[in-house]
């Protein structure tokens, strides 16, 4: 069963930035925010892009609870850094984005 279905938190890692722990209630929001960004990487719109990537890390850190730096818990999402380029996160998309449904 997923974490979200239990209403388990979810570890998210930021890369460079290090790894927060996001109620399974927020990742609807956070989810519709990862819509956006795949809307804008399909279009090739880099401007949309930068500002949907920007808007959803910093959902991720205000929702999120950042975990101790020295935690090796094992992250079930990694999102990319806020100055990766637009095909290195082509890249790590999945079927279902970044955040699955």
């Amino acid at each position: 069963m997923a974490a979200e279905a239990r209403g388990c938190p979810v570890i998210v890692r930021l890369m460079g930035e290090g790894q927060l722990d996001v109620a399974a209630d927020d990742l609807s929001s956070l989810n519709s925010l990862d819509d956006e960004l795949e809307a804008a990487i399909e279009s090739g719109d880099e401007t949309t892009f930068r500002a949907a990537l920007h808007a959803l890390l910093e959902n991720v850190r205000k929702v999120g609870k950042p975990l101790p730096a020295d935690s090796l818990a094992p992250s079930e999402l990694i999102l990319p850094p806020a100055d990766a380029h637009i095909d290195e996160v082509r890249s790590m998309l999945g079927n279902e984005g970044l955040i699955p449904d």
